[in-house]
């Protein structure tokens, strides 16, 4: 494994809720090579960020991406969250509904 990355591990673990909003914490822990604990205390200040948003649905969380927040730093506070992921996955991001499917407005057409 490398011993550094270009992304820190909270981008890492928005890019994991961004693939799979239901993702849970044990998951994306996994995915980012992280604790559980350290997943949560990351989920937690990005919701407090105020780029994703916690709904519970049932015994999951689900989180919606607010693609339009500033990114903080301010060598790039003029771009927005959504600016930054288009970039790393080469589409816009959609904004979720609590239940994990594509708000109205984002949903392709069919």
């Amino acid at each position: 494994m490398p011993t550094w990355t270009f992304l820190s591990n909270h981008a890492l673990a928005l890019l994991c809720v961004v693939r799979t909003p239901g993702m849970r914490l044990r998951d994306i822990a996994g995915e980012v090579g992280i604790t559980e604990r350290a997943a949560h205390r990351i989920m937690s200040d990005l919701v407090e960020g105020g780029y994703l948003t916690r709904h519970r649905v049932g015994r999951r969380n689900f989180y919606e991406v607010h693609p339009n927040v500033p990114l903080r730093h301010e060598l790039v506070s003029d771009r927005t969250l959504g600016e930054l992921l288009s970039g790393l996955l080469g589409r816009q991001p959609a904004e979720r509904r609590a239940d994990g499917q594509a708000s109205r407005a984002q949903r392709p057409a069919a």
